[in-house]
């Protein structure tokens, strides 16, 4: 099956590595459940009757839901984003709205965050002024350092312009999922992984997949995580196993010389695989040849 790339181009996710984690996951699946779902690669690779999936961050959430409302009006959805880009006077290679040859040609490596820096601060200056403008939001991701979404201490999103546009890998991805979300049954939840399992009720074929924060990474969606956090997370696991539901988690095993200690050992209980991830941090985007992540599950 092809693999469909999340329209949020998280860094990390597990865009990548389905191909090696989908042999892993149960052949038949009823409900699929994601409590820390991110970008949604992982659930958008996944075949099942329906999808429970869950995010803690309140934006990534809410654009989630955006795409949702528009799962059947990609027209409507497409041409609001292209309206705004136009507005504000970003590139668009994917409609021909490029950068010229002599900004290129002088800023070799960086043209796009050259032509687009001055439009894309009045972009994140109006969204500061109204946060619920999720379409601005996404264009944010879109055109931001490392599509990531951050905001300061005062809540002002404070992401500084990427050296991307929107081309022809967002347009794909756009479509694909809107696609799938129009296809699919797809629920969308807000709350902290814990709370979210225990209002689950659990049957026969669910399937649980998590991939929580790393305990050992730097990564900016990793600040939230602690060992508390990790520990408690094992001990769910351990419960739904008692049960007989079937789960999978990801995890770095180890990266840069430290060695998650807690996962190594609670994971000696259950089905454990290497995975050939190649992982890359937000703060460093070179592949860390130390690093070594792995699959743990009780199917």
């Amino acid at each position: 099956m092809d693999i469909l790339r999340s329209p949020f181009f998280y860094v990390g996710d597990k865009y990548k590595l389905m191909p090696q984690l989908n042999k892993l996951f149960p052949k038949e699946i009823k409900t699929y459940y994601e409590p820390f779902c991110g970008g949604g690669s992982s659930f958008l690779n996944t075949k099942a009757e329906r999808y429970i999936v869950n995010d803690i961050n309140f934006y990534i959430f809410k654009l989630h839901k955006l795409f949702k409302q528009n799962a059947k009006k990609e027209e409507f959805f497409v041409n609001i984003l292209f309206d705004l880009i136009k507005k504000y006077g970003l590139s668009c290679s994917y409609i021909g709205i490029n950068v010229p040859e002599e900004l290129k040609k002088k800023y070799v490596k960086t043209y796009y965050a050259k032509y687009n820096k001055e439009a894309y601060k009045k972009m994140r200056d109006d969204f500061n002024i109204n946060q619920a403008n999720f379409y601005l939001l996404y264009l944010l991701l879109i055109y931001g350092f490392n599509h990531m979404i951050r905001f300061n201490s005062q809540g002002l999103f404070n992401l500084p312009v990427g050296n991307v546009d929107y081309n022809n890998n967002v347009a794909k991805a756009i479509k694909s999922y809107l696609n799938f979300l129009a296809l699919n049954n797809v629920i969308l939840k807000n709350f902290d992984y814990k709370i979210f399992l225990k209002k689950q009720s659990f049957e026969e074929k669910d399937f649980v997949f998590c991939d929580p924060p790393y305990l050992i990474s730097q990564s900016e969606y990793n600040k939230i995580w602690n060992t508390e956090e990790e520990k408690k997370l094992y001990e769910i696991l351990d419960d739904l196993d008692k049960r007989n539901i079937k789960f999978g988690l990801t995890n770095l095993a180890y990266h840069k010389g430290n060695k998650n200690e807690i996962l190594l050992k609670w994971s000696e209980k259950y089905n454990c695989y290497s995975v050939n991830s190649n992982y890359i941090s937000f703060n460093d985007n070179t592949i860390k040849k130390d690093s070594k992540e792995i699959y743990v599950t009780n199917v």
